[in-house]
């Protein structure tokens, strides 16, 4: 008896262009970190707990790496508290939010004494 093991390769969006520049560059802001705080490569991924393969593919910005990952990095540089900075003021979001307040027809009651 046979046994076929079919393997799925994980399927990915592509990215817009713009976002494939953005991803670049915290790529290249993490591995200047790296470097600045005179980290090796084998550090970081052992502190990390990932591949050298992973921090690889992080400092070049490939969109395929988990968020966690990301962190697990940004951890290990001190910096994941630049994560609580992601979309953390959204004027758009909140001046769309306001255009769609509910109007109230009348003023709510008042307790009663």
């Amino acid at each position: 008896m046979d046994i076929i093991i079919t393997i799925m390769a994980r399927k990915t969006t592509v990215q817009h262009p713009s976002v494939q520049r953005l991803l670049a560059k915290l790529g290249d802001n993490i591995r200047l970190a790296r470097l600045r705080r005179r980290f090796s490569a084998q550090l970081v991924t052992q502190r990390a707990g990932m591949s050298r393969t992973t921090l690889r593919a992080i400092e070049r910005g490939e969109p395929g790496v988990t968020l966690g990952a990301y962190a697990n990095v940004l951890h290990c540089l001190g910096l994941h508290e630049d994560l609580a900075l992601i979309a953390r003021d959204d004027d758009l979001g909140r001046k769309l939010q306001d255009a769609r307040l509910p109007i109230r027809k009348r003023a709510p009651k008042k307790p009663s004494s």
